[in-house]
């Protein structure tokens, strides 16, 4: 209880908090990490996740991708846990700066979070690759096989995929955010996909907290380290949010 009271006290008195999460974020609202071992794909496809999900795979085998990515990277039922709506409170009370992401669903903003540097694109967001037309996620969903645009061109989720760079903009944003946050909060993420896990070194402040439910390897550098959930920690700050 003693992590979880500095926790508050941290955030209760800052103005200036950047959170930074990953994969564990999601779980919470029943979205699937797809590198956990959970059976998931079992003997249903021939390629690892990491292979379909790269660029090359994309340009050489889209059906495939496709079929995997309707199956495995579409939740679009999941609703917004208590950390998503915790960290809207935040930023609507003048607390939270912003919400730098590594996850694709658009669960912040659907909690009502405003600047939220979605480092790896979105699944809301499709374009066709040779016309630009902008293609909400429905038309993935609502396609067979490779979905095209009436130009001919297939259609390419905004996602950022293996053996893709980050998207510049998005990417110094963060960068910025980070640098200058008083208070920054990691969570959810295990610090291992890079270049995104870089990002926390950029943080020149005093009070770094790493919330994981496993050790890190960012775990010695943090001010603040807790092994738990994401929705058990935020929740002790969202009653007082809400008060």
């Amino acid at each position: 209880m003693e992590k979880i009271e500095k926790f508050r006290d941290w955030v209760m008195n800052s103005d200036n908090i950047v959170f930074f999460g990953g994969a564990g974020v999601s779980t919470e609202s029943g979205i699937p990490d797809f590198r956990s071992v959970d059976g998931l794909y079992n003997q249903k496809y021939d390629y690892p996740p990491e292979t379909i999900l790269s660029h090359s795979f994309f340009m050489e085998n889209t059906g495939e991708f496709y079929r995997f990515y309707r199956d495995k990277m579409l939740c679009l039922d999941a609703e917004p846990n208590i950390a998503h709506k915790t960290l809207a409170l935040l930023e609507e009370k003048g607390k939270l700066r912003a919400v730098v992401t590594q996850n694709i669903d658009g669960l912040h903003q659907r909690a009502g979070s405003k600047k939220v540097y979605e480092l790896h694109g979105s699944v809301h967001r499709n374009y066709c690759d040779s016309c630009g037309k902008f293609f909400r996620v429905e038309t993935i969903v609502n396609s067979d096989g490779v979905p095209r645009c009436g130009c001919g061109g297939v259609i390419k989720p905004d996602v950022v995929l293996y053996e893709e760079q980050l998207d510049p903009d998005c990417l110094n944003g963060a960068i910025d955010a980070i640098s200058h946050a008083d208070v920054l909060i990691v969570g959810g993420t295990s610090l291992t996909v890079y270049p995104a896990s870089g990002l926390v070194r950029y943080y020149r402040g005093n009070k770094l907290i790493l919330i994981n439910k496993t050790p890190t390897d960012y775990d010695r550098y943090a001010d603040l380290v807790i092994y738990d959930s994401l929705g058990k920690v935020f929740g002790s700050v969202y009653g007082l949010l809400t008060d």
